[in-house]
C-alpha cells in the first residue's frame, strides 16, 4: 500500500502506517512459525539466509533478550495471545537458562541444550536483558520481571560504572573482574568504553525507569545523557565517536551512520522519560545534529551506507537491515521535531529501500543486507546471535505510532514532495 512520493501529507502518513502494521505482522509470523525450538526450549539459535534452521546451533543472550523485548512490545501493541505466549517463552528461557544465579548477571552464550558455553559478563548483553525484562514487566506486570531487571541494574552499577571518570566498562568475568579482551565482537576494537554499549544501557535504563521511577536510576540516566552530550557526540561533525580509552579519548576515527540515526531518536526518548523540559530541549538539539549528520550520507536510493573510516576516507557501502530500520525511525523523529518534510521523505525512502532490497518474501523476515550492487549477503544468517527481530519490528511499531500521532495533528495540504 505504499504511497507515491507526491502524495498529500495525510495520504503518505496513512499509507506508511498501514505498511508498518502489515509488515509487523509478517515479521512476527516468521518468528512464531520458523524460530521456536520445540525440542529443546526457547528459540532456535541459527537459521541461514535460505531459511534452513540449525537445531544444534548455540543460543545467544542478545537474540533471546531481543525476542523477549519484541514480543512483549508486540503484545502491548496488539493484545494478541500468541504474542504474549512467545514473550513468555523467551522470558522463561532467559530466567531459567541465561541468568547466572550464582554470581548474578547473564551468561553470554549457551549451547543448544541451554548449558553455559561462555560465562563472560558483557554489559551490552546485560542491558538488553534488562530492556527485554522491563518490557515484559510493562506488558504483564509480572513482579519477577521487574525484580530481575533491578538485579541486572545493580550488577552493572556495582561492577561496570566508572566512579572516577564516568561511564561504563565493557566486559567482565562472571565474578566481576575486568577482562583483557573487552570486544563485543571480532569486528570491534578492544576499547574499555564504547558508544554502542552506552547507547543500549541508556535505552534499557529508560525503559526500566518507566516502571520503576527510582531516584538513583534517574541520576544514572542523566549521567548517561551528559556522557553523550560531552564525550560521545562530536561537537564539530555531529557524528558519534565509537571507541574510547578509559579517560574518554577517542581511539578510532570511524563513523557508523546507523548508530548516528539510531541515537537521534533514542537519546530524546530517554530524556523524555525524566520529564524535564529543559533537558529534553537540549537533547533534542543534539538529536537534530545527529540526524543532519546522518542525512548528509543518504545515498540516491534512499539508503545509508554502513560505515566511514575517516582516517582513510573509505566508505563501506554495503547496506544492513538494521541501518534502514533505524533510519525509518530516526528521520521520522527529526520530522516530528522540525516539521522539515525532507526528513519525512528520508524516512519513507528508507522504508522503500527496505521493501525493494531487504524484505525476503520467499524465506521470510528481512535479509541481513545487500552489497553495493544490491546482491543479497547470502553468507549472513536470517536468524543468529546478532540477527534478531528487534530493529525492524521496533521500527514498524515506532513508525506506526508516530504516523498515527501525526495524522491526528495535520490536515490535508499541498503535496509534500
Amino acid at each position: 500500500m505504499s504511497a507515491p512520493a507526491t502524495a498529500p501529507l495525510t495520504d503518505l502518513l496513512a499509507a506508511y502506517q498501514q505498511d508498518m502494521e502489515t509488515e509487523l505482522a509478517r515479521i512476527a509470523n516468521f518468528w512464531l512459525t520458523k524460530a521456536i525450538d520445540e525440542g529443546r526450549g526457547g528459540f532456535i539459535g541459527r537459521i541461514n539466509s535460505q531459511g534452513q534452521p540449525d537445531g544444534n546451533a548455540d543460543k545467544g543472550s542478545i537474540l533471546n533478550a531481543r525476542i523477549l523485548w519484541t514480543f512483549s512490545a508486540l503484545y502491548r501493541h496488539t493484545g494478541r495471545p500468541d504474542y504474549l505466549a512467545a514473550a513468555t517463552r523467551a522470558y522463561d528461557y532467559l530466567l531459567t537458562h541465561f541468568m547466572n544465579t550464582e554470581h548474578g548477571g547473564l551468561y553470554w552464550l549457551l549451547d543448544a541444550h541451554g548449558r553455559p558455553r561462555d560465562t563472560r559478563q558483557q554489559v551490552y548483553a546485560l542491558a538488553f536483558a534488562m530492556y527485554g525484562l522491563s518490557e515484559y514487566y510493562h506488558a504483564t506486570r509480572e513482579p519477577r520481571a521487574l525484580q530481575a531487571s533491578q538485579q541486572l541494574f545493580e550488577w552493572i552499577e556495582a561492577h561496570s560504572y566508572d566512579v572516577e571518570l564516568g561511564g561504563y566498562f565493557e566486559a567482565f568475568t562472571q565474578t566481576g573482574e575486568l577482562l583483557d579482551d573487552l570486544r563485543l565482537s571480532n569486528k570491534d576494537q578492544n576499547a574499555p568504553k564504547t558508544m554502542n554499549t552506552h547507547l543500549h544501557i541508556l535505552e534499557a535504563y529508560a525503559n526500566l525507569y518507566h516502571g520503576w521511577p527510582d531516584a538513583r536510576l534517574a541520576e544514572r540516566l542523566r549521567h548517561l545523557l551528559f556522557v553523550f552530550e560531552t564525550r560521545i557526540v562530536d561537537a564539530k561533525t555531529g557524528h558519534l565517536h565509537l571507541f574510547f580509552a578509559r579517560d574518554w579519548t577517542p581511539v578510532a576515527d570511524l563513523v557508523s551512520y546507523g548508530h548516528d540515526i539510531e541515537a537521534a531518536w533514542l537519546l530524546p526518548e530517554a530524556a523524555a522519560a525524566l520529564d524535564d523540559a529543559a533537558l529534553l530541549a537540549q537533547v533534542n538539539a543534539t538529536a537534530q545534529r545527529l540526524a543532519q549528520a546522518a542525512a548528509t550520507a543518504v545515498l540516491p536510493d534512499g539508503s545509508l551506507p554502513h560505515e566511514l573510516n575517516r582516517a582513510t576516507a573509505h566508505i563501506d557501502t554495503h547496506r544492513e537491515w538494521w541501518v534502514s530500520a533505524e533510519a525509518m525511525v530516526g528521520f521520522l523523529h527529526a520530522y516530528e521535531q522540525t516539521h522539515d518534510t525532507a526528513m519525512l521523505h528520508r524516512s519513507y525512502q528508507a522504508w522503500q529501500f527496505a521493501q525493494q532490497h531487504l524484505l525476503d518474501f520467499e524465506a521470510g523476515e528481512w535479509r541481513w543486507g545487500v552489497y553495493d550492487d544490491y546482491q543479497p549477503m547470502h553468507d549472513q544468517d536470517k536468524v543468529g546471535f546478532w540477527k534478531c527481530p528487534y530493529h525492524n519490528a521496533r521500527a514498524c511499531l515506532e513508525v506506526s505510532r508516530r504516523c498515527k500521532n501525526q495524522l491526528l495533528s495535520v490536515t490535508p495540504s499541498k503535496p509534500v514532495f
